[in-house]
């Protein structure tokens, strides 16, 4: 099975756009949760634009699935998921000033500093996760570090699919099949949506999780949010 994680970066985007508590991010990870998503991930970056470091701690209060927080590895971030212990940490290489995840790590060029975060993290029981391209090398290079697991950056994928859905897909799957076969888990995510979720599904079954937060929350604009983490989850059978 893969589990489905509701990025809620969106909804405190919009929260902040008036301030107060309007959409409350605590109560909407909860209501996701009983609308059957298995999953709550964060990402909050150090200007605070959407979640805050306030709304992690919160958070840790009330998420009774798996909570999952994203982030680049500098010290606030390793203080931040010391204290709350999420059950995953996904570690990214985005700069502060980034407005979303544009890249993978390259595992080979930082290759000690993420053993040593890694091996940490660890230490703390928490599982890891390394955001990366579709590259063999870079493949290799997370097995070497340690990692748990590896989360596919798929906006290249999401990007080609519409004009050619199997060339979109090829690298993805090798990369995923050398991860199995080096028994490194698989999660993905960026740009994942209702149009492209089922092929990827489809083409990487042993997919662990996907985290999807911006299209699914445009999406239940329209369609509602139960409704559409339904829709999601759909998309993940096979």
């Amino acid at each position: 099975m893969t589990k489905l994680s509701v990025n809620i970066n969106k909804i405190a985007t919009l929260r902040n756009a008036r301030g107060g508590n309007t959409p409350n991010v605590v109560q909407m990870a909860k209501d996701c949760e009983s609308y059957g998503a298995q999953g709550i991930t964060v990402h909050p970056r150090p200007d605070e634009r959407h979640i805050t470091y306030a709304d992690v701690l919160d958070l840790k209060e009330v998420v009774t699935t798996e909570f999952n927080i994203e982030g680049y590895p500098d010290q606030r971030y390793m203080e931040l998921v010391t204290k709350v212990k999420p059950q995953q940490a996904t570690l990214v290489p985005d700069p502060p000033e980034a407005i979303t995840s544009n890249a993978g790590w390259d595992t080979q060029k930082h290759q000690a500093m993420l053993t040593d975060i890694v091996a940490e993290l660890k230490r703390l029981g928490i599982r890891t996760s390394i955001f990366v391209e579709p590259i063999p090398e870079v493949i290799d290079g997370a097995k070497a570090i340690g990692t748990d697991r590896i989360e596919l950056y798929t906006e290249p994928y999401a990007a080609r699919y519409a004009r050619d859905r199997e060339a979109a897909i090829r690298d993805f799957v090798a990369a995923a099949n050398r991860a199995k076969q080096l028994g490194i888990g698989i999660n993905a995510g960026h740009d994942l949506n209702l149009d492209n979720l089922h092929y990827l599904k489809t083409c990487i079954p042993f997919l662990d999780e996907v985290s999807i937060g911006h299209a699914l929350v445009s999406d239940a604009l329209y369609f509602g949010m139960q409704n559409t983490i339904q829709m999601y989850k759909r998309k993940l059978i096979l």
